[in-house]
């Protein structure tokens, strides 16, 4: 250990019983010796003096805890806060599933999404449209608002050909509301029109009122037949369909094995007619 005399020390020591003029120097010796034996004596106690009683690398270990608690008091809880997050894009957010039941009850009420939006300003005919979106329903409504007004207004979409565009608004009388609801609130008002969406947690456009209601679990959740992977897809077709029989089209099958599902076909529910089997697609007019 390094508190332990070096041997030039023993030797001095021996020296000491020699006569003559060594003498002086030979106690010269054991007086360093003796003072290099006391300071290994208290750097051993120094050490050894930790909090609970062990020795060693506990006098290393206090300095961390030292060094943890100074960081605790800057953290709040002991850890190093975390580098904030930026905010997610908009592509990101379709991309997501988010958590809702598919026996979820909502309010019943209805509030208006803010905000004006233009349609394209070359458009033969311009539609106007309001979103509403159930009170309490912890689904983001900027966003639902956000992803109908692009998919509408889309090339491959309603908008196709500069044929018509669509203009949301807030108030004042639209053409239709686009409603985004709680299963239970979304049944209540399919059922106005005679249309049973509980079974399978399917949309409708409630032909007898003004709202084309998007039930909220398939907009949280989508469907099997697009999957986890192909949420931003599976709301655009969501979106495309449903305004679709607002503007007089009927549901379709899948027109032939391996071609693209047409937009007005039940999706949700399947993208298989008779033998033929049909991709995925959300757009009435996927080549734009």
């Amino acid at each position: 250990s390094r508190g332990a005399p070096r041997s030039t020390n023993s030797a001095s020591y021996c020296r000491a019983t020699w006569p003559g003029r060594n003498r002086g120097r030979t106690y010269t010796g054991l007086a360093a010796a003796a003072v290099t034996t006391a300071l290994a004596v208290v750097v051993a106690g120094q050490v050894a003096g930790g909090e609970d009683g062990s020795a060693g690398d506990q006098a290393g270990a206090g300095t961390e805890s030292r060094q943890v608690a100074g960081r605790g008091a800057d953290a709040g809880d002991g850890k190093v806060p975390e580098k904030p997050t930026a905010p997610q894009s908009y592509n990101a957010k379709m991309a997501r599933q988010y958590p809702l039941s598919a026996d979820s009850r909502g309010t019943g009420r209805f509030t208006a999404v803010p905000g004006h939006e233009a349609g394209p300003r070359d458009a033969a005919r311009t539609l106007r449209y309001r979103i509403d979106v159930e009170k309490g329903l912890p689904l983001d409504g900027g966003l639902f608002a956000q992803a109908v007004h692009k998919t509408l207004n889309d090339r491959r979409s309603w908008a196709h050909g500069g044929e018509r565009g669509f203009e949301r608004v807030s108030s004042g009388k639209p053409d239709f509301v686009i409603t985004l609801a709680s299963p239970h609130t979304t049944d209540v008002w399919c059922a106005k029109s005679g249309l049973d969406t509980s079974e399978e947690k399917v949309s409708c456009d409630s032909a007898a009122t003004e709202r084309v209601m998007i039930n909220a679990y398939r907009w949280a959740r989508g469907a099997q037949t697009y999957g986890s992977g192909q949420m931003h897809a599976y709301r655009q077709m969501l979106i495309n369909h449903e305004v679709g029989h607002r503007l007089g089209h009927g549901h379709v099958g899948c027109p032939g094995d391996g071609k693209l599902a047409p937009v007005m076909m039940q999706q949700t529910k399947y993208l298989t007619t008779g033998r033929s089997t049909c991709r995925p697609n959300a757009w009435p007019y996927p080549k734009g």
